[in-house]
């Protein structure tokens, strides 16, 4: 009788241990993965077209979260400065106008730089800007007294700020029309898709045509 007593409480003893050892298992990944997303690379779903080519909607990129600096989460604060970001860059930050909201976009002007426009081409320092990813959709040329869009007066931008803008110039939303991204709301530097979904696609192998855009998995952004 002594013996069954004894087998059935090194039984649930056995039970208890892997429960513990499951739930501290659990309890690491967790808190392994909360580290990685808010010190080392967060996903990011594409869901405008504001920046095609480069980026397309339903595009899941990668960004990573100390190319600029270590920063505390909810307080913002910068541990560690690693570099500033260089014009050309893609990076997500949070929205001036509602930091609720994370964009995305490539640097054009960093601080210290003058920023103009005219007639959609984009100078820096009273040179034009080589912009081999730039497309335009709209072959309508907008005058600054309508909109910042095609024409913009020079722009000096300040320190620590950033003046940025999307690939698809024509539908973008970017600094043309709110100024600066300040360096404190940066989330990072997008630097790979890791997946493409097409949601107007089909069951197919084609690239153009699958609901996996395929050719798109793995291409590093630049």
């Amino acid at each position: 009788m002594r013996l069954q007593v004894e087998s059935e409480m090194e039984t649930k003893q056995r039970k208890k241990s892997t429960i513990r050892e499951y739930t501290e298992a659990i309890v690491v990944a967790a808190l392994l993965a909360l580290f990685i997303r808010a010190f080392v690379v967060q996903a990011f779903k594409i869901p405008s077209g504001s920046m095609k080519p480069t980026l397309l909607i339903g595009d899941h990129i990668l960004v990573n979260k100390f190319a600029y600096g270590i920063r505390l989460p909810i307080w913002n604060t910068q541990l560690v400065h690693v570099s500033n970001p260089k014009r050309g860059d893609i990076i997500v930050f949070q929205y001036p106008v509602d930091p609720s909201k994370d964009f995305i976009k490539r640097v054009i002007g960093i601080p210290g730089d003058t920023v103009r426009i005219q007639n959609k081409k984009v100078f820096v320092n009273d040179q034009p800007l080589d912009e081999p990813y730039a497309v335009h959709s709209d072959t309508r040329i907008l005058p600054a007294t309508i909109s910042t869009r095609d024409n913009m007066s020079p722009l000096a931008i300040p320190p620590d700020c950033l003046f940025v803008m999307g690939d698809n110039r024509d539908e973008s939303h970017d600094s043309r029309f709110w100024k600066f991204v300040s360096f404190d709301d940066l989330r990072g530097k997008a630097f790979i898709i890791y997946w493409s979904w097409n949601k107007d696609g089909e069951m197919s192998w084609s690239p153009s045509m699958s609901y996996v855009r395929w050719n798109r998995i793995g291409k590093v952004l630049n």
